[in-house]
This record gives structure tokens, C-alpha cells and sequence, in this order.
């Protein structure tokens, strides 16, 4: 028996993708630990029509509760908001992408 090389990827929006690079790009100019790799995953998004490996977005997704932690006390609220809105968005779809796919054959 193989192994398969096969990752299961997420298809997300472009502008959750951009607002992600944004946020990114800020983690990664604070030097939080692991967001390079998602940084450069979600600039290069638009290439894959917005289709990225699920662990680089799950690993995105911590990035960026890190930086809001970490920034809690230093940006105005509206921007702590965004900055958890999109980690929460990739979280969500994460956790969907994890979720088996319903069959009508079944019912």
C-alpha cells in the first residue's frame, strides 16, 4: 500500500484571503511564532483560486488569535474585532472541512 500525497484543501473567499494576508503580514512583522508559511500561502491564494491546504489555514487561524492576544491592549477595538473575526472565520471552515460529508444514499 501507498501513501497518498493528497491534502484536503479549503476553497475560501477572496476577500476573507485578503483580509487574512493582511493580518498575517502584521503577525508576521511581530514575529509570532509559525506565520510565515500561512503568510505566504494566502499571498499566493489568488494563484490557486483561493484554494488552500486546510492545516495552513488551521495554522493561520492561531496565528492570528496570537497576534490579537498579543495586541489586545495596544490596537483600538475595531481593529481587534476584525483581526478575530477573520481567525474565526478560518477556524470555522477548518472545522467544516473536518466534518464528514452528509449522503442522501443513506437516508
Amino acid at each position: 500500500m501507498t501513501s497518498s500525497s493528497f491534502q484536503p484543501t479549503i476553497a475560501l473567499p477572496a476577500p476573507v484571503c485578503e483580509q487574512a494576508a493582511q493580518h498575517l503580514e502584521q503577525a508576521a512583522q511581530r514575529a509570532i511564532d509559525g506565520a510565515a508559511i500561512p503568510l505566504k500561502a494566502f499571498r499566493a491564494a489568488a494563484d490557486s483560486d483561493f484554494t488552500l491546504p486546510v492545516q495552513v489555514v488551521e495554522q493561520a487561524a492561531a496565528c492570528l488569535l496570537v497576534l490579537a492576544t498579543e495586541t489586545a491592549q495596544t490596537v483600538r477595538p475595531s481593529a481587534l474585532r476584525a483581526t478575530i473575526s477573520v481567525a474565526l472565520r478560518l477556524r470555522d471552515a477548518v472545522h467544516l472541512a473536518h466534518q464528514p460529508a452528509l449522503s442522501s444514499r443513506f437516508w
